[in-house]
């Protein structure tokens, strides 16, 4: 990878909520995101919204219900970003655990690489109710790793919460070279319900914790806070860095309000972290600033509070990032093949899986594709071409490649097709092209004999 010396700001918006099997209804998105009522209305918009929720209801007909459909939660927070003009670049989910990640369009063809990865560490490791998902991808050249965990509960289980991140941290691998790891990444985030709770068990009741909160003595109680202290003795999430919460424990509420559910000792167990590896290119220096971190206790559907924060990572540009350029349709005709033809620029690496696939205009989600055809690749014929053939494949040319009548689109709509280069491993893919929007039409039949007077 090369980097050329222009760098820019790249801002993330982070979501992290146990929503305790419950579900998006009849609640506004918009105050937890930080937008305001109306879309013109929203003056600094994030750049990515990643959104990482824990205990999202998971029970067998939802499951089949989201083999087809998003799920609820992923639905209601596209309804709210789309308007805004964001794209669901993944989901990914394993039981109650599901994260996404939101881009603006504008920067779709600087997101390559991406991959998801998860982690089983309930009963074992049998069971998915406990552990993490993630999702990584390069953008604009910088590798970024975001995980979304949810570990054992309970203040006698520290060793166990302990446990599953070393086991997330060690069977957590990627496909991407050089970046296998999770903290291989150049930015790291690691976020979600890790359930550390606070030390003095014994000395410290419910009762005296809320007394303590409600006094303003937060920086004398998240000393007793585990996940600071296994930290600073480097245990755990040691390669993390945090700001300290400066708003009250997110756990544990009754349903409905924002008081205290004295059966638990209140705590910090919704957590955002972060890593920035400063030094993993010699000719630049990255960089990240966080910029909030805060709760928001006006949400009362679930035991814990969601928490967010907001991140500024420095990128610089991968001089090495190739695009494929579509040629202008005229026109889409219905019910019959239709060629396009694209253009393969030099130094493009083809992958035996990069497939191209048709959207609707204005398309919210990456997996909203109507219709997709493969793509030949040059690989595939390598031992039947002499080397000059082959050199001739790999320097810029354009390509056709023809989609079948059986490709039906409605009428009435515009469409654009995209291009993605993919491994086929895992879903490790990139958006690498996209055209410009074309309609459709149907072909008038030629008129019949009858049809003559």
């Amino acid at each position: 990878m090369s980097f050329c010396n222009s760098s820019w700001d790249v801002k993330i918006y982070i979501v992290t909520w146990n929503v305790s099997t419950k579900f998006p209804e009849n609640i506004s998105l918009n105050k937890l995101l930080g937008l305001e009522n109306r879309p013109e209305q929203d003056t600094h918009l994030p750049d990515f919204f990643v959104i990482g929720l824990q205990e999202v209801n998971a029970q067998p007909q939802n499951t089949l219900f989201n083999l087809f459909k998003d799920d609820l939660w992923t639905q209601k927070f596209k309804e709210v970003l789309k308007e805004r003009d964001y794209v669901v670049i993944k989901t990914e989910q394993m039981q109650g655990l599901l994260l996404s990640v939101f881009a603006r369009r504008k920067h779709l063809l600087h997101l390559r690489q991406v991959e998801t990865e998860y982690t089983r560490t309930g009963l074992g490791g049998i069971w998915g109710n406990k552990g993490a998902v993630s999702i990584r991808l390069n953008v604009y050249g910088s590798s970024i790793c975001l995980v979304n965990s949810h570990l054992p509960a309970h203040d006698h289980m520290l060793e166990e919460r302990i446990s599953d991140y070393e086991r997330i941290v060690q069977e957590q691998k990627f496909h991407i070279k050089a970046k296998e790891s999770i903290f291989d990444h150049d930015y790291v985030f690691w976020f979600g319900d890790l359930n550390f709770r606070l030390t003095g068990e014994a000395t410290t009741s419910a009762d005296e914790i809320r007394a303590m909160v409600a006094r303003d003595e937060l920086k004398q109680l998240i000393e007793k806070d585990q996940l600071l202290l296994v930290r600073r003795e480097g245990r755990a999430f040691q390669k993390l860095q945090e700001r300290l919460p400066q708003f009250p424990p997110t756990f544990k509420f009754e349903h409905g309000t924002s008081e205290y559910d004295m059966k638990r000792r209140p705590a910090w167990t919704d957590r955002i972290l972060y890593a920035v590896n400063e030094n993993n290119y010699r000719n630049v220096r990255l960089t990240v600033e966080q910029t909030s971190y805060k709760s928001h206790p006006s949400y009362s559907i679930s035991d814990h509070k969601p928490v967010t924060s907001e991140f500024t990572l420095k990128v610089y540009e991968d001089t090495t990032e190739r695009t494929i350029t579509f040629r202008p349709i005229d026109l889409w005709l219905v019910g019959e093949p239709n060629t396009i033809e694209y253009v393969i620029p030099t130094g493009f690496e083809e992958s035996n899986a990069d497939w191209i696939g048709i959207y609707r205009e204005n398309f919210t989600s990456l997996s909203e594709y109507l219709a997709y055809e493969y793509t030949e690749t040059y690989k595939d014929k390598q031992h039947q071409l002499n080397e000059q053939q082959i050199q001739h494949l790999q320097n810029t040319r354009t390509v056709q490649l023809t989609f079948s009548e059986n490709v039906s689109l409605p009428l009435g709509e515009r469409y654009q097709l995209l291009y993605f280069q993919s491994t086929g491993t895992r879903g490790v893919t990139g958006l690498v092209g996209i055209s410009e929007p074309f309609a459709v039409e149907k072909r008038c039949p030629s008129p019949s004999f009858d049809d003559i007077d």
